[in-house]
């Protein structure tokens, strides 16, 4: 299996780097103690340092609005996970328990100010593949819809062998492949554009990995991929 990024995606987005933890035989049941007050004292943080007027300006979340207007997706009405994320802890909005893994990867993206998502490895087929959709995409259902949609054409989307497994690049993930408490095998990723450092991405890399080894046990491999290692194996 392979996790890989078209070369068309760097030719429209350049100096992206996208952090990558495999994690596998993990447990991701039951809570994790610590972890709820990590992410309590970042949303503290952040409502001492931002303001939700401004948020959008912010040069890491106003890179994905621009990212976003490049292929279409309508970055005031569809946000990225980040700004998504930022934005409800800035109008009071406490972030709930998912799961652990969930809960890792928020707090590094609370941290970070960064995108991050993840799949359950054990329900996808092929290869994970960050690309263009074309314009025969299988229908998928998003979490918290009710009918499968096929993504847009030209429109920056995750997907495996079956369909599509995240829509507008980190924007809403599909219900196929989302993460659960049954979950012990799994993909998480982190996205960085300018003015994002890889340096930065492979920091944030090594303490998601660092989370989901200390609350989930099972191995990790970590990677990081850009123009010049576009995929991984694993």
């Amino acid at each position: 299996m392979k996790f890989r990024i078209d070369a068309a995606i760097f030719d429209k987005f350049p100096g992206l780097h996208v952090g990558a933890v495999i994690a596998r035989g993990i447990d991701n049941s039951g809570t994790a103690e610590g972890l709820p007050g990590m992410i309590r004292a970042q949303e503290k943080e952040i409502v001492a340092k931002c303001n939700a007027e401004a948020v959008s300006q912010e040069p890491r979340i106003d890179a994905w609005r621009k990212a976003y207007s490049v292929f279409g997706g309508e970055p005031k009405k569809n946000r990225s996970s980040v700004e998504n994320l930022y934005r409800m802890v800035l109008n009071g909005i406490e972030l709930r328990g998912i799961n652990k893994l969930v809960d890792c990867y928020n707090l590094v993206s609370l941290k970070h100010m960064l995108p991050l998502g993840g799949e359950d490895l054990d329900r996808m087929q092929g290869d994970v593949v960050l690309g263009f959709a074309g314009p025969s995409e299988a229908p998928a259902l998003l979490l918290g819809d009710k009918e499968p949609h096929p993504p847009r054409n030209g429109e920056v989307i995750y997907k495996d062998g079956i369909s599509t497994i995240c829509r507008r690049w980190n924007w809403r993930e599909a219900d196929r492949t989302k993460l659960t408490e049954n979950t012990r095998n799994a993909i998480l990723v982190l996205e960085g554009l300018p003015p994002v450092t890889k340096a930065e991405i492979e920091t944030a890399t090594r303490e998601l990995d660092e989370l989901v080894r200390k609350y989930c046990g099972g191995s990790t491999v970590c990677a990081v991929l850009d123009e010049e290692k576009m995929e991984i194996e694993f």
